[in-house]
């Protein structure tokens, strides 16, 4: 969920992380569930392998959900690493692979805020503005950047389609909007795979995917960089 209103904190395991990617892309590694119908490239495959890996490491740390709204440094700012809601996670996620979503988001609604909602404001802009503090840790404005600068997938029922990497977002009724990441650790009773999301509880990892309705699907390799 939204926040009504995310830098990491800097730790050994986002520095493995990190370590993870730069050591995957000196090899073609490319297992089944990477590839699968959709074709990727050795740096692609090596990339999301990161990104699974830093979503996996999530769900050790103990955050308390909070959705207020905090002023934070820019670029590379995050609220306290202790508090957060699901557009934190995987904001978390993307920069221990070195993608600021932060920065990205901001930079792309500048340049084009027609494409993105304009129905907020916040304490530091007029609806319609930009905010660095908050856009990014809004659902909609996720979808929105996904859809522009990475690839928009299908919606399906079919769990072969969601893939470790992929990013889903749901419509939990009431206006409210939801985010989580696809790793590739499979539930052992349903055989799908499961989902890095923070929906109250803090980080968990869970078989969520068909929980909720289901209003986006993307992936995104960060090559807006």
């Amino acid at each position: 969920m939204s926040p009504t209103s995310g830098g990491l904190a800097r730790s050994p395991i986002a520095a493995a992380a990190l370590a993870a990617l730069l050591a995957l892309e000196a090899f073609s590694l490319a297992p089944r569930h990477f590839q699968a119908a959709r074709t990727l490239s050795g740096s692609e495959q090596a990339f999301f392998r990161a990104l699974v890996a830093a979503a996996d490491e999530r769900i050790h740390h103990t955050v308390r959900y909070d959705p207020a709204y905090v002023r934070i440094p820019y670029p590379g700012g995050d609220v306290p690493a202790s508090t957060g809601v699901c557009t934190d996670e995987v904001i978390r996620a993307y920069r221990a692979v070195r993608v600021d979503l932060q920065k990205e988001v901001h930079e792309d609604m500048l340049a084009h805020p027609n494409a993105y909602p304009r129905k907020w404001g916040s304490p530091n802009n007029r609806a319609g503005g930009t905010d660095t503090n908050i856009d990014h840790r809004r659902v909609p404005n996720l979808m929105a950047f996904f859809s522009r600068h990475g690839k928009a997938l299908p919606l399906t029922d079919s769990p072969e389609d969601y893939r470790p990497g992929d990013l889903v977002t749901w419509n939990l009724g009431a206006g409210i909007t939801h985010i989580g990441i696809v790793v590739d650790q499979k539930s052992p009773s349903s055989g799908r795979n499961l989902i890095v999301h923070n929906i109250g509880a803090g980080p968990q990892m869970e078989d969520v995917l068909f929980n909720w309705k289901i209003i986006g699907h993307y992936r995104y390799s960060g090559q807006h960089r």
